[in-house]
């Protein structure tokens, strides 16, 4: 049986874990943390939005950049300070605005089949995500707003997506606890939401369960290569050092994949783009009855909710360009909280929990599934912020690929 490697124990690892193991192989999973999911993968907006796959390639995303850059609880903010890593990212991604409709349309087909996985292999290994299949709804809160909604529903619809046009009555009978006036939205039926990290924690169980052997708290100091394969060098919890010897590699570690494939030596031009979110926790008859159980996008502060359970509201959002760097900001914590307070004034926000994760985003805003230079290597990672809605695609891509080449 071939021995196959997989670095990183997010959403990404654990789906290409068990896409490997449904096809014959030996998996062992490598990460830092001491359980799967304990970083991007933690406490995400929580939608599988096929309907939120446009990529950001366009000149109107640079220039609110720019505008941004000095406003500290605007949704995009840019650290100015110069970084090679940086700019050169943003050099790469002004290069790829003209395929901009290409990987838009490429991407909603990706999402539409993920989708579809994630909910079948929930179902077949009988865990628990806290799912809601009652749709995505966008609001827009002008008719500039709106009007570039339509003009991306075009691409959507091309990519085999249905989003219904709904009015500002449509948008209040599908969530009755929304108030205020919009111009408009949109409504997607078949998006749903979830706990990504309760799916990835259950979808590593199962992995288990196939054989699959995960190396927790362990950091990979290194991965060199051999006529026989890779060599995965790390230090297990007791600073043990250890070695392993395997046919091929997949890197699925977010972030932390533009270091492992220096080591490679392959490019991977993976940026760490912070993203923050708050669960609120519904501790009241109250709270519960006034937070939306429908999922929303505000696309004018570039907020996402999803209702997980009865008694907790996550709301996410932002973009902060910062480098590695995993502070969480009370600047940019606080506009995610006034939303539910504009939003949804009934609901308590005093019991509302911080987090932020870095987005491994690659300057195209695809992902990057494919083989390395080096034989027996692999990449899946890049995922940005559809990580979660697209990996089970990807996981099934390079699992195939590598079927047809170890």
């Amino acid at each position: 049986m071939k021995k196959i490697a997989v670095i990183g124990a997010g959403v990404t690892g654990v789906t290409t874990a068990y896409a490997l193991l449904n096809r014959g192989y030996d998996v062992s999973v490598f990460d830092q943390n001491r359980y799967a999911a304990m970083d991007t993968s933690f406490a995400n907006g929580g939608q599988l939005s096929a309907s939120n796959a446009e990529v950001w390639n366009q000149w109107s995303t640079v220039l609110k950049g720019m505008k941004w850059m000095l406003v500290r609880g605007a949704p995009l903010l840019i650290n100015p300070k110069p970084s090679w890593h940086k700019y050169s990212w943003m050099a790469e991604f002004m290069a790829n605005i003209p395929h901009y409709h290409r990987n838009t349309v490429d991407t909603v087909r990706m999402a539409i089949t993920a989708r579809d996985l994630l909910k079948a292999t929930a179902e077949k290994e009988g865990f628990n995500f806290d799912v809601e299949e009652r749709g995505i709804l966008h609001i827009y809160n002008t008719k500039k707003e709106y009007d570039h909604a339509t003009s991306v529903n075009a691409l959507l619809s091309e990519g085999g997506l249905t989003r219904e046009a709904v009015s500002l009555s449509e948008m209040k009978t599908l969530e009755p606890a929304l108030e205020g006036d919009f111009y408009g939205g949109y409504f997607t039926r078949s998006d749903m939401t979830g706990d990504i990290h309760r799916y990835s924690t259950g979808l590593s169980e199962a992995c288990k369960k196939q054989g699959a052997a995960f190396h927790f708290n362990s950091d990979v100091t290194q991965i060199t290569h051999t006529a026989q394969g890779p060599v995965v060098h790390w230090k297990d919890a007791k600073d043990a050092k250890n070695d392993a010897q395997f046919d091929g590699i997949v890197i699925c570690a977010g972030v932390g994949s533009r270091k492992f494939g220096k080591m490679l030596g392959d490019r991977v031009n993976v940026y760490p783009v912070k993203g923050y979110s708050i669960t609120v926790n519904l501790n009241d008859d109250t709270s519960k009855q006034a937070a939306p159980w429908i999922s929303l996008l505000d696309d004018e502060a570039k907020i996402v909710t999803s209702r997980l359970g009865a008694d907790r509201f996550r709301v996410a959002g932002t973009a902060e360009f910062n480098g590695y760097n995993w502070d969480i900001r009370d600047d940019r914590v606080r506009p995610l909280v006034k939303w539910v307070e504009q939003k949804f004034p009934n609901v308590e926000t005093e019991h509302a929990v911080p987090w932020a994760g870095l987005r491994p985003m690659m300057p195209n805003m695809v992902p990057m599934v494919k083989g390395g230079k080096r034989l027996g290597v692999y990449y899946n990672t890049g995922h940005g912020h559809l990580g979660w809605t697209l990996s089970a695609a990807t996981a099934e891509i390079i699992a195939e690929k590598i079927k047809l080449e170890v």
